[in-house]
C-alpha cells in the first residue's frame, strides 16, 4: 500500500474554480510509521473575505508575502506524489487542487480516500460524519481548527484511532474497496492505465497471446476501464473479465460518434469473446406489407439475400432472425386484436373462427365481424412504428465531428475522412453492407443534428 498523505487546505471560499487557496498541510504516514509534514501559507493573490479570515485565523496580511501557488505547486506536487490523498470530505480539497494544478498545466491524479466515507463504512450506526462530530465521538485532540495543518492532524488522529479499533488489516481492506485499488487486475501495469487517455475513443481489453476479450466505447476511455475494474468486486461478468485481461490498447476518435460508429464496426471485425450484443448477423430480415386477391393486408418476410435497408421504401423492422420476425408480429397482433390467421400466423380455412377470437383476442375479421378494411388499418397503424425511414439525401453525407468528416450513404458507414482526398475515395468505394446497429445510430444521430454539420454530396 501506498503512503497516505493527510491533506487539508484553506481558502477563499467554496468555490474551486473562482477561489483561491491560502494553506495547504501534508502529514504523510509511512509503513515504518515515520511521520512527514509539510505546510505552507499560500498568497491567493485576491482578497480574503471578513468571515473566512475570522473562521481561519487567515488574514490578508499573513498571506501578503507568502509565495503563491505556482511558487509552491513543484514541491507540493512531489509531497503528494505516489501517495493515496486523503483528507475529509475529499471532493473539496482534491478540486481545489486538482483545479490549481490544472491551471499550470499539470495533471494531478492521486488515489483519494475520503474519511468521510471511511467513517461510515466504519461507523454505520453513527448519523452524523463530519469532523466536529468525529472530534467529539473519538476525543480527537484540536490543536488549531479550520487550520491545515490542526486539521490535518485530526485526520492522523482518526485514522490510528480506527487503526486500533478494527486492526491494520480491516482497515485496508476497507481502504482498498473505497479507492478502487484492488480492482486493478494483477497482470495489468498501473502504468499502463495512466496512459489511456480520459478522451473519446474505442479501447481493446486482451486476454493472452493478444486475444480480444472486450471492445468498448467511452467518451472518457480511463475512467471508463477503471470502472470495469472497480465494479470486479461485485459484478460477476466484470469480475471474469478483470481475471482473464492481460493487456489494452486504444484508438481516439474525435467524439462520441466516431466512438460509437468505431466500436459497433471493431466488434463485428474481431468477434472478442466477451461483447455478445453488437456481433453481426447474417441473417437480418423484414416485413413488408402486400395485398393479396382478396385485398387482404398481408406481412411478407424479406431475407438478408433481398433486403436492402435504405432503398427500399417498404419495409417494417429489422429483425436478427425469424423466429425475431414472427415473435414480434404475433406481439402486435394480440395488442391490436388482429386476426392471426389472416396473417398467416395460424392455418384455418377462409370465414372460419381463429383461435384468437375464440379466446376473445381477435375482434373477427376472420367471420367477418370486422371488416377487411378496418382490420387492414388497424394492422398498418400498428405497424407504422417499425418502418425503416428510406435514406434521406440523393447521395452519401458527411457528418462533421471535431476536424473530422464521417461518411454515410444509405445508412452504411463508409468511414472518417480528415482531408478532401480521403473523402473522395470512401465515396468511390464499394457499397458497404447493411449493418442494423449502424442504422441505429445514424438514425439517432441524424434525428437530432443540426443542419451546418451535415455535408451533402451530390
Amino acid at each position: 500500500m501506498l503512503p497516505f498523505a493527510f491533506v487539508d487546505i484553506e481558502t477563499t471560499g467554496s468555490n474551486f474554480e473562482r477561489d483561491r487557496i491560502t494553506e495547504v498541510a501534508v502529514k504523510t504516514l509511512y509503513a515504518n510509521q515515520d511521520i512527514e509534514v509539510w505546510d505552507e501559507l499560500i498568497n491567493p493573490q485576491t482578497s480574503i473575505p471578513d468571515h473566512i479570515q475570522r473562521l481561519t485565523g487567515i488574514s490578508s496580511a499573513m498571506v501578503m508575502d507568502a509565495p503563491s501557488f505556482e511558487d509552491l505547486a513543484n514541491k507540493l506536487y512531489r509531497a503528494l506524489e505516489n501517495k493515496i490523498f486523503v483528507a475529509h470530505n475529499a471532493r473539496f480539497d482534491y478540486g481545489f487542487l486538482k483545479a490549481a494544478f490544472k491551471r499550470l498545466d499539470i495533471d494531478f491524479k492521486p488515489k483519494v480516500l475520503c474519511t468521510v466515507k471511511l467513517s461510515r463504512r466504519l461507523f454505520p450506526d453513527q448519523s452524523r460524519h463530519n469532523l466536529d462530530s468525529l472530534i467529539e465521538r473519538h476525543g480527537l485532540v484540536v490543536s488549531a481548527r479550520h487550520r491545515a495543518l490542526g486539521d490535518a492532524d485530526l485526520l492522523l488522529q482518526f485514522w490510528r484511532i480506527c487503526e486500533t479499533k478494527f486492526g491494520l488489516d480491516r482497515l485496508l481492506t476497507e481502504v482498498t474497496d473505497l479507492i478502487g485499488e484492488s480492482s486493478v487486475p494483477p497482470h495489468i501495469d498501473k502504468a499502463l492505465i495512466n496512459e489511456v487517455p480520459d478522451t473519446p475513443g474505442v479501447y481493446i481489453l486482451y486476454a493472452e497471446d493478444r486475444v480480444p476479450l472486450y471492445i468498448g466505447k467511452s467518451i472518457h476511455m480511463r475512467t471508463r476501464v477503471m470502472s470495469h475494474f472497480q465494479a470486479a468486486l461485485k459484478v460477476r461478468k466484470e469480475m471474469k473479465l478483470a481475471l482473464q485481461v492481460r493487456d489494452i490498447s486504444w484508438i481516439e476518435t474525435s467524439g462520441e460518434l466516431g466512438a460509437l460508429l468505431l466500436e459497433s464496426a471493431m466488434i463485428k471485425q474481431h468477434l472478442p469473446v466477451m461483447n455478445v450484443k453488437l456481433r453481426r448477423s447474417k441473417d437480418l430480415c423484414a416485413w413488408q406489407l402486400i395485398e393479396n386477391e382478396k385485398g387482404v393486408c398481408l406481412p411478407k418476410l424479406i431475407t438478408h439475400a433481398e433486403l436492402q435497408p435504405g432503398v427500399q421504401d417498404n419495409l417494417y423492422g429489422i429483425f436478427h432472425s425469424k423466429r425475431e420476425a414472427n415473435a414480434c408480429l404475433r406481439a402486435i397482433a394480440k395488442e391490436s386484436k388482429l386476426c392471426e390467421a389472416l396473417l398467416g400466423l395460424e392455418k384455418t380455412s377462409w370465414g372460419k373462427p381463429c383461435f384468437g377470437f375464440q379466446i376473445k383476442q381477435c375482434d373477427g375479421a376472420c367471420v367477418g365481424l370486422e371488416s377487411v378494411m378496418r382490420h387492414n388499418l388497424k394492422f398498418k397503424m400498428a405497424f407504422e412504428a417499425l418502418k425503416i425511414k428510406v435514406w434521406p439525401y440523393a447521395g452519401p453525407i458527411g457528418i462533421r465531428e471535431g476536424q473530422q468528416i464521417h461518411v454515410v450513404h444509405n445508412w452504411c458507414y463508409l468511414g472518417v475522412a480528415s482531408d478532401e482526398d480521403a473523402l473522395f475515395s470512401l465515396i468511390d468505394q464499394a457499397e458497404v453492407e447493411f449493418d442494423l446497429d449502424i442504422y441505429k445510430i445514424l438514425k439517432k444521430t441524424l434525428s437530432a443534428l443540426p443542419s451546418s454539420n451535415i455535408v451533402v454530396m451530390l
